[in-house]
């Protein structure tokens, strides 16, 4: 669970790091000039609002005084600015967006890095610090740019807006200037001590909708196992609960919303009547003219307007307030996950080697070690069974080999990424073309079709690529193919890529005895060095050397013919 109460101080300057790393990176230079637009835009609309004003007030005076040339003037006038105040405010919009489009491709393509780098993603995972980080990088993330851009953009308004309209309102009523900001000051004050447990219950309620959206994928991705166990009713409570949690968070939001919506609903009401409460008696006494009385509204309006934007934006806030938090949160995350990543096994790549030098694995349940003090090496080209009783001392060198951390000692020695693939029990097929699967790497090109379809045939997989539609066609390989089936694509797939080594991890349970042979002819014939952790000990005799587990973690290292 993600119980961590990240500092506002440390949101604050992650927030701050967010723009800079943004705005001088490679995009940086367009996202200045974009932003730079922006700030010319919005000058042009705080200056053509205030000569509306204006124009208003002659256009009002106009129609009091009965002088239909100046009317109509006026009305030319309004026209103008109407229609210079329309285009401008839709480019002014629709430069916003690409500007929010922009930081939030650049943050996500930076937040996928870091999740994917050094298994971070699996290490978030395993240690459960953190709740449902796919949708912080999504949804949260789109909601962030967004909405900052945004927030950024209303608070340069209102500035502009300030300065504007301060003059002229000051001119028509001191007393209605100084009303004015009194009035804001007020009502920011109260939307706030109203509002504030928004904050806390928005970042809830982002939790419980991922948390049900998790359930329902879930379902969807184990429809077969869940229809074979019967396990409809169960899965249907439990959807239901996660349901009935989001319904009443969001009970406590509408409430609250319901409270805030009662006063500011009210405050912005009185902003209409205000104005003329103060300023009608000046004309009724015929010290100014009328279409003043429509000016000190609209300028009014416009100020408190400015000064209200934490009253007219609370709702939003808040639910930024609680994206910021959560955003914050995955980096807390993914560092304190990348700084966590210790293990007193050495790794150490070297270009055609692997071998283990007095490695120890401990388990982590109970510390008791699986393996102790292994020390061998893998000679080039050789066909290696791993076996034994102690399964966990197999499937602790297969993962602690293929990266997975592990308490322990010693080192590791092993080649590049791409000179190692490990095939798993269970591989991982996505969703994608069947080449896509099969060819992953700098080679793809220079592998035709034709090649990988006489594969397929070789192991009786001709009909995969009818049932696909053919090599280009995207599937769901994992519901539509069997265990079997996914395990024989994934050995395709390394017989395509042909790595210096490939470490198989009990693939001989659903393979039967003949494919098995075949496939590991077809390694080596690839000058493949296969290390295969296999049940089946009659193996034996289709590989050149055997390193067996005790259960008491002790080994030994057998070589054929030695």
């Amino acid at each position: 669970m993600d119980t961590q109460q990240i500092p506002f101080k440390v949101t604050a300057a992650r927030f701050v790091r967010a723009v800079r790393i943004f705005m001088t990176s490679e995009v940086g230079r367009q996202a200045r000039m974009m932003f730079a637009g922006l700030v010319a835009l919005f000058l042009a609309l705080s200056s053509l609002n205030v000569v509306n004003s204006y124009v208003g007030r002659n256009f009002m005076t106009a129609i009091a005084n009965r002088e239909m040339a100046e009317f109509i003037r006026q009305a030319i006038f309004y026209i103008g600015v109407f229609a210079a105040f329309t285009v401008v405010a839709v480019v002014a919009r629709f430069t916003e967006e690409r500007l929010a489009l922009l930081w939030r491709e650049f943050l996500t393509r930076r937040a996928i890095n870091l999740y994917l780098t050094d298994g971070t993603y699996y290490h978030l995972g395993v240690s459960g610090q953190l709740t449902y980080p796919d949708q912080r990088i999504a949804e949260d993330m789109r909601a962030f740019t967004v909405t900052t851009l945004s927030f950024i953009l209303m608070v340069l308004n209102s500035g502009l807006t300030i300065v504007a309209f301060s003059g002229v309102l000051w001119s028509i009523s001191p007393l209605l200037f100084v009303v004015a900001i009194m009035y804001a000051a007020c009502g920011s004050y109260l939307t706030i001590a109203l509002g504030r447990p928004l904050i806390k219950l928005n970042y809830d309620q982002l939790d419980k909708e991922a948390s049900f959206r998790s359930g329902l994928i879930q379902v969807r991705e184990n429809a077969e196992s869940i229809m074979l166990a019967r396990y409809e009713e169960p899965q249907a409570l439990r959807l239901s609960q996660r349901l009935e949690e989001v319904v009443a968070n969001f009970r406590k939001i509408t409430a609250i919303n319901r409270n805030v919506g009662f006063f500011t609903t009210g405050y912005n009401w009185l902003i209409q009547i205000i104005p003329a409460l103060l300023i009608a008696p000046a004309y009724m006494r015929g010290d100014i003219d009328f279409g003043v009385i429509t000016q000190s509204g609209a300028a009014f309006a416009m100020l408190v307007g400015a000064f209200s934007l934490i009253i007219t934006q609370f709702q939003s806030l808040s639910s930024f307030a609680a994206v910021v938090a959560r955003l914050s949160s995955l980096m807390e995350a993914i560092e304190q996950a990348q700084r966590s990543v210790r293990s007193g096994i050495e790794i150490v790549e070297e270009e055609g080697r692997l071998a283990y030098e007095q490695l120890t694995l401990l388990s982590s349940a109970d510390g008791h070690p699986l393996v102790k003090e292994l020390s061998i090496s893998i000679p080039a080209g050789t066909r290696v069974l791993i076996t034994g009783p102690a399964e966990a001392a197999r499937v602790a060198l297969f993962r602690a080999t293929a990266g997975v951390s592990f308490n322990g000692s010693g080192r590791i020695v092993h080649p590049g990424s791409g000179e190692i693939l490990f095939l798993p029990q269970r591989p991982y097929l996505p969703a994608s073309t069947l080449r896509q699967i099969l060819v992953r790497n700098e080679r793809a090109d220079e592998i035709p079709d034709e090649h990988i379809i006489q594969l397929l045939r070789e192991l009786n997989l001709g009909q995969i690529v009818e049932q696909a539609g053919g090599l280009h066609v995207e599937k769901d390989w994992e519901m539509l193919l069997s265990l079997e089936a996914q395990q024989l694509l994934a050995l395709v797939n390394i017989n395509l890529a042909a790595p210096r080594f490939a470490f198989l991890d009990r693939i001989d349970t659903t393979l039967g005895p003949e494919r098995f042979h075949k496939i590991m002819r077809m390694l080596s014939e690839n000058s493949i060095t296969v290390i295969n952790n296999a049940e089946t000990v009659a193996l034996r005799d289709c590989h050149d050397a055997v390193l067996e587990f005790g259960e008491d973690g002790g080994w030994t290292w057998t070589v054929k013919g030695a």
